[in-house]
Order: structure tokens, then sequence, then C-alpha cells
């Protein structure tokens, strides 16, 4: 269900790729599609979401994820920016003023393989920690918009 945007309390919404596959990174890696699949069965099972941080800093939760999907391009996502924390007050107005509108995944790598025309990784399962809103992400693709 979309949420209502008019409403004061919608205020806050956020959507976007975390990841795209087959996009060669700035680490050298590059993500396959399935990559996911294994990560977030496991985050469903448990009832819980990755979190959402301020640039990758585990000391600063900004908002919830409501929803990540595995879909043809990446990995699709939806949350809320925790308004009212500064922090996420500030991600707001920066993604809003189209100053910032960076995502990046943070994960611990399950089995990839070297990719040597490319000198680097294929990632085939990643294990999913984390989801930040950064001002410069390492798949360059992977960005938000403000929905709401």
């Amino acid at each position: 269900m979309k949420p209502n945007l008019t409403h004061p309390s919608q205020h806050g919404w956020i959507a976007g790729y975390g990841s795209f596959f087959d996009v060669l990174d700035h680490q050298r890696d590059r993500i396959s599609k399935g990559a996911f699949t294994r990560t977030l069965r496991a985050w469903r099972l448990s009832g819980k979401k990755p979190k959402m941080l301020w640039q990758h800093d585990p000391k600063q939760p900004i908002g919830v994820w409501t929803h990540l999907e595995e879909d043809g391009q990446g990995l699709y996502v939806k949350g809320r920016l925790a308004l009212g924390v500064p922090r996420a007050d500030e991600a707001y107005l920066l993604m809003r003023q189209g100053v910032i509108d960076g995502l990046s995944i943070g994960f611990r790598t399950i089995e990839a393989i070297r990719d040597k025309h490319q000198k680097g990784r294929i990632l085939l399962d990643i294990d999913l920690i984390e989801i930040s809103l950064v001002t410069f992400g390492v798949n360059a693709k992977a960005t938000a918009t403000v929905i709401g």
C-alpha cells in the first residue's frame, strides 16, 4: 500500500535501489542476480529488517526499511526516516534539496568468484547487514529519492 503523501505523518518516506545487479562498483565488485535471495528470506523469517544507517555508522541509525525486494534490476528498498532524530532530519532535508541521494549496502560475502577480466569479484551470495544513506555510494547507480 502506497503511503498517503498528503498527511504530515507520512513525511520522510524514501525509496530507491540499495544495489544494482551487474554493475562494476568502485570496489571492483559486481553483484549477480540472486545474491540477495538467501539473506532476504532470512530477514523475512526473523521478522526484522536490515538497519537504516547514516554513512554506514552503526551509532547513527536514522530510520527503518519497510520493504526490501530483489527485482530484475537489483535490491529495491523503501523506508521511512525517523524524523525528529537530528541526523534523520538532516538526511531528509539534504535529500529534498538534492544534496545527497546515495545508498550503499553493508554486507558479508558468503560466496564470490574472481572476475579475471575486471580484476574484481562477482558476488553470488551475500549476507545483508545494513543499508545506508551516503554521500558517495560504492555503486554510483544505487540512489534513493524522497517520496514523501
